[in-house]
């Protein structure tokens, strides 16, 4: 079995436009799907992904309850698990995560770069709180992203002080944060949060990935792709010349996504 948990689509009308506009600020990547969910399906086949891990992103206020209301239209809890999100700073996030907690989203994604904020922002322990009481999981994007100028709001060093405010699964994307392998190490290798694998072909020096795999354990890492920026057969590649015994191996592609889906 093999679950993604790290994808990314549209809806229908916007797909094409918003594709085209993530292409262009993060310096014309190129997407291996149209940004839509039959285009993430068909990824998926193509793949080999048996389930997929939906990650939206509400980047303003406005968003939040379309852009929850499309998760939840979308996750079916077969072969779509879709993550809802709030835009941190909003005056009804609290509110919104109950809703989201109620359309049956098992978990949030938050992007500090696209929503503006420090992850150890003091100011936001409240909606971690409630995150945590609702035992929603909790996806960053870690590290650089390719759209935005430094400083980044989830460097390692900002995650491990954020970190101790949960009561609940979190997630750093690509490999603990995209760019900052020597940071991972030294502040989240070995705490208790999970990283992703996704967009790690590639970007990710064989090195810090077989460091990475070693002081975290493959206990804490799941497999991902970042859909549509990079396919699962690209982040195999990847994990496949790691050395992976075949049961760790097992853990990464969906032991461990099995159990903080609900899935076991």
């Amino acid at each position: 079995m093999l679950i993604d948990f790290h994808t990314h689509c549209f809806p229908d009308k916007i797909a094409g436009r918003a594709i085209e506009k993530l292409a262009f600020v993060s310096g014309g990547l190129q997407p291996y799907t149209d940004g839509t969910v039959d285009g993430l399906k068909q990824s998926m086949q193509k793949g080999g992904v048996d389930i997929s891990v939906v990650l939206n992103i509400a980047t303003n206020a406005h968003q939040q309850k379309s852009v929850n209301d499309f998760a939840a239209s979308t996750n079916n809890g077969k072969d779509i698990f879709a993550f809802g999100s709030v835009f941190p700073f909003s005056d009804d996030a609290l509110d919104e995560l109950e809703r989201i907690k109620a359309m049956g989203l098992v978990g949030v994604k938050l992007h500090p770069d696209y929503q503006g904020f420090n992850v150890d922002d003091e100011r936001l322990k409240p909606l971690y709180k409630k995150i945590s009481e609702l035992g929603l999981i909790t996806v960053f994007h870690a590290g650089f992203d390719y759209g935005f100028a430094p400083p980044y709001g989830a460097t390692p060093e900002k995650m491990e002080k954020a970190l101790s405010w949960f009561d609940s699964p979190v997630v750093a994307a690509h490999w603990g944060g995209v760019n900052c392998n020597e940071a991972v190490i030294s502040h989240l290798c070995g705490k208790d949060i999970y990283f992703d694998v996704s967009f790690g072909y590639s970007m990710m020096p064989k090195y810090y990935a077989e460091k990475i795999m070693e002081l975290h354990t493959p206990d804490k890492m799941l497999f991902g792709t970042d859909t549509p920026w990079h396919t699962a057969d690209m982040e195999m590649r990847l994990l496949g010349s790691l050395g992976i015994n075949d049961n760790d191996m097992d853990k990464i592609t969906h032991k461990n996504a099995q159990k903080l889906l609900g899935l076991e």
